[in-house]
């Protein structure tokens, strides 16, 4: 499970199990990727929520 993100500045994609981690990024900062990443650790259990929902339903 993964997720997605996109700024105007960049993207990246984040897996979600079993840890959050970061798979790959394109033109982003580490100050960005950082926030990105704190933002996806705390919304983790939702994201895996509306993964299944969206895949499994």
């Amino acid at each position: 499970m993964h997720v997605h993100i996109e700024t105007p500045d960049g993207e990246a994609k984040f897996w979600l199990e079993p840890l959050v981690g970061l798979a790959e990024y394109h033109r982003l900062k580490p100050q960005a990727l950082r926030e990105i990443e704190r933002i996806v650790q705390e919304h983790q259990e939702k994201f895996i929520n509306d993964w299944h929902n969206h895949f499994t339903n």
